[in-house]
């Protein structure tokens, strides 16, 4: 997705875009190997969705017609946030349930529909050609799909590397000299597990999602989520150890262990559609290229090669989506530092997730990180925050809104609202049961 992307933005501003992608890329919506995560639960933050149509007018449209489903992230769906059961309202917050590989799909079809732009699946970059002095990055080495293997240099104007988390642009970069980019890393240790079931009326409440987040001492999480072909989509993760099962019973007993009940009754009584994927992600991973000195020009890093987020909070496809605009008005602005003057605009725009994300896993004693006062003061509102919201919806939206980053941080801190979360109920501290623990 990020590679994408980052194609539509070029693509306003080159003669030729060339996205290459190691895969044979399917004719239609499948998981593949280069996506290790597609078969996982997504969630398209309302941002992002915001963005998607900046970028390709009717989208929405398009996805809905083939069989995503809208969904009201306030009006229809179950959030307890820390045990508390915030309080639903209609919404305009909108995301469209589907599976990866669809969005992926009906994204690659209009990049790929765009003037100048050529997708070549089967090829493998393997490095970077430079200048002679080695300044500028003029092009990459590519090992082409097919009987011959033979590596050949494609040259170009600007490289993107939109290589995720396993980006070998901290490798090319250490060949040719550069300096690593300091890294910040954050071990949260998830371990995730999803699996589809039948869609019918009367589930959920009549609802289309819920949500029950991992607090400290119950190191648990589930989403429910719809996707085409009348399915949901629901993932159960755990943090720190904790695994998801993944056999029928121990699935059912997992999603009966959290604090939204519909998640479990859903696994009591659902036909289960697929067999369950298990996946884990070790630590969140921010590279700081802003930080160089001097970066090659004509290289940029950008969406999860740049900042590899914790994937339970659905930030990496929205937060691609800003690099992308951020992009495409650097290009259109014209001058000279494009990699500085991204990496800049990119580290602002990636400054809020990454301390909605990394601040929330602070909260487990047992990762490490710097629990600065700012953290701690933060932590300590939220909770407060999500006891309101159990009967005070404008609260509940208003957090809804900062983390589908639609709003800033700072709309929680009006005189207004702060008073009444000070003034509203104190959360309880969340009841620990005694659960049986899986093996991995």
């Amino acid at each position: 997705m990020g590679g994408l992307l980052a194609a539509r933005a070029l693509s306003d501003a080159y003669d030729e875009v060339l996205l290459l992608d190691r895969d044979a890329l399917p004719a239609t919506p499948t998981s593949r190997r280069g996506v290790p995560q597609g078969r996982q639960l997504h969630v398209l933050l309302d941002r992002g969705r915001q963005v998607l149509v900046e970028l390709f007018p009717g989208i929405g449209e398009e996805l809905t017609a083939r069989g995503a489903c809208p969904v009201d992230l306030h009006g229809e769906v179950h959030w307890y946030n820390d045990g508390h059961r915030m309080r639903r309202a209609p919404s305009d917050l909108v995301a469209y349930g589907m599976s990866r590989p669809l969005l992926e799909q009906v994204v690659r079809a209009r990049v790929a529909a765009l003037p100048g732009v050529r997708v070549l699946s089967g090829h493998e970059v393997t490095g970077l050609l430079t200048t002679g002095d080695g300044t500028r990055v003029t092009g990459v080495r590519v090992v082409p799909g097919g009987p011959d293997r033979t590596e050949i240099a494609i040259h170009a104007d600007l490289v993107v590397d939109a290589g995720g988390r396993g980006s070998r642009s901290p490798v090319w970069l250490a060949e040719l000299g550069y300096p690593g980019a300091p890294e910040e890393r954050v071990e949260i240790n998830v371990t995730y597990v999803t699996r589809t079931y039948r869609r019918e009326p009367g589930q959920l409440e009549g609802l289309l999602g819920a949500l029950a987040n991992a607090v400290p001492g119950r190191p648990r999480a589930g989403i429910v989520a719809p996707h085409e072909d009348d399915r949901f989509a629901v993932v159960l993760s755990g943090v720190l150890g904790e695994q998801p099962p993944t056999d029928d019973e121990g699935m059912a007993a997992f999603a009966g262990s959290l604090f939204a009940p519909q998640i479990g009754e859903l696994l009591r009584t659902a036909p289960p559609l697929s067999e369950p994927v298990r996946m884990r992600y070790p630590a969140s991973v921010r590279r700081r290229y802003e930080r160089l000195r001097r970066p090659p020009e004509g290289h940029l890093v950008f969406a999860d090669a740049l900042c590899s987020f914790n994937p339970i909070y659905g930030q990496g496809i929205t937060v691609a989506s800003l690099e992308a605009l951020l992009l495409r008005r650097l290009l259109a602005e014209g001058g000279a530092g494009l990699a500085r003057r991204f990496y800049r605009g990119a580290a602002r725009l990636i400054d809020v997730p990454w301390q909605i994300s990394v601040g929330t896993d602070l909260r487990f004693p047992e990762v490490a990180g710097r629990r600065t006062l700012k953290v701690r003061l933060v932590n300590a509102y939220i909770a407060r925050l999500h006891a309101a919201a159990t009967t005070d919806a404008d609260l509940g939206a208003a957090f809804l809104r900062v983390i589908n980053l639609v709003d800033p941080p700072t709309r929680l801190l009006t005189p207004g609202r702060m008073l009444r979360v000070l003034r509203g109920p104190r959360p309880a501290p969340a009841p620990v049961r005694q659960v049986q623990r899986h093996p991995a």
